[in-house]
């Protein structure tokens, strides 16, 4: 053996030992001292979804390789339920590490509530991937009713429906998912009833269009770019976008298998810096054009980059004769502090998740988001990625939150926001 060899092994081992000992003083906390990654790669799932394109635009742009991450595979999933079993598997089992997914989901898979034979899997959210932009869209039938941000203008035509011996089907991606709670928020500020008076069905993203097309469901909430390619093709038109519904809202998450973190901390955060410069990139304004055409491609969405644009720029085409630009309603990717995952926005949907019925009515809020949100990690890659102090938040909570309808979320109150709410499952 060369004397070489015999250095490197001896470096090896003193590095494992340190790992070792970091990892067990501080689990799940602080990172080793180690230059660089563990690992060269991570396997990633991702939605044919606008808000994907942080991790898209990484690997497209060379990224993941410039933090020491060239092997990382962006793999499409066929649906939220499929990113869901992916990840109980893990990367090591032919699944994935971490996903591109609906901020609720890791939630549900850390508690087991989503899962098979309940088993929980730990999950941990380590960055928001975007605000704003998805949308509430309606089939063309319901166009007489005028309706758009106010829902109740379709209690009449879906009652009417239902007398008529017709069932009346609500899309949505994953139940207890964003544009579970987006809808169901929707429809009961309406004063319908998402458990009552409709049928709510569960659709992949990129199968809303063609369902909506030969007549299976009478409106849906997804994100984009499937609302804008709804209205191209003249089959249905968008009642109002979810930014209308709350304005600068939290939408997707980056979220990765805990053990995963664990073990490989500093690949987490070459995982979290090359993602943040791709959002930077993301929300410039003069890319979009480039990202549209990245997005629209066969191996990513296969869609027309004029059905990713219009939104992406914050024009809306309503698909009802309304049309309007600059709505400041376009996804935002790192500005407002799209970026970091703020622990008050998660307690929201936490919330919603009780009020539907979810989780249950005595779930600690606070306990199971320090547990899940890692905006801790974040923090660190935002340091070693040298990012200006006013990008980063100086709490982790934004405070109460105002919704279109005048309700008032208080993260350090929710069950008076719950107590405000007239329609709701819980008991």
């Amino acid at each position: 053996m060369t004397d070489i060899s015999r250095r490197s092994i001896l470096k090896t081992s003193a590095t494992v030992a340190l790992l070792g000992a970091v990892r067990t003083a501080f689990p799940s906390g602080a990172f080793a001292a180690t230059a660089g990654p563990e690992v060269t790669g991570v396997k990633l799932g991702y939605i044919a979804l606008t808000d994907a394109a942080p991790l898209i635009i990484a690997q497209e742009k060379g990224l993941f390789a410039k933090y020491g991450l060239p092997n990382v595979e962006v793999s499409k999933q066929a649906s939220w339920g499929a990113t869901r079993d992916n990840l109980v598997l893990g990367g090591a089992a032919n699944g994935i590490d971490g996903a591109h997914i609906l901020t609720p989901m890791p939630y549900l898979i850390s508690t087991g509530k989503v899962t098979q034979n309940s088993v929980p899997v730990p999950m941990s959210i380590v960055a928001r991937l975007n605000l704003d932009s998805q949308g509430i869209s309606v089939a063309k039938d319901y166009a007489g009713t005028g309706v758009g941000l106010d829902a109740s203008k379709l209690k009449e035509a879906f009652a009417a429906k239902k007398a008529g011996g017709g069932e009346v089907k609500v899309a949505m991606t994953f139940p207890g998912g964003t544009h579970d709670l987006w809808i169901r928020y929707w429809l009961a500020a309406g004063g319908i009833d998402p458990d009552k008076d409709v049928s709510t069905i569960v659709v992949p993203p990129p199968q809303m269009v063609a369902n909506m097309k030969v007549g299976n469901m009478d409106a849906f909430c997804v994100g984009e770019p499937w609302n804008e390619q709804l209205v191209n093709q003249g089959i249905g038109f968008t009642a109002c976008t979810t930014g209308e519904l709350w304005k600068g809202h939290p939408e997707k998450a980056l979220a990765l298998r805990s053990d995963w973190i664990e073990a490989n901390p500093n690949a987490t955060k070459a995982l979290l810096m090359a993602v943040m410069e791709a959002q930077q990139w993301a929300d410039s304004m003069d890319n979009k054009e480039e990202m549209a055409a990245i997005l629209g491609k066969r191996q990513w969405f296969n869609v027309p980059p004029k059905d990713v644009l219009g939104r992406l720029k914050g024009t809306i085409n309503y698909g009802n004769g309304r049309v309007v630009e600059n709505t400041g309603l376009e996804m935002k990717f790192w500005k407002e502090h799209a970026s970091y995952p703020f622990k008050s926005h998660d307690s929201w949907f936490l919330t919603e998740n009780i009020r539907w019925g979810k989780l249950p009515g005595d779930t600690d809020i606070k306990a199971l988001v320090d547990k899940v949100n890692r905006e801790d990690i974040w923090r660190a890659a935002a340091k070693d990625l040298g990012i200006a102090a006013a990008d980063i938040p100086a709490t982790a909570s934004r405070g109460p939150e105002t919704f279109f309808d005048g309700k008032v979320f208080d993260p350090e109150n929710p069950q008076a926001y719950l107590s405000s709410l007239s329609i709701k499952a819980m008991a």
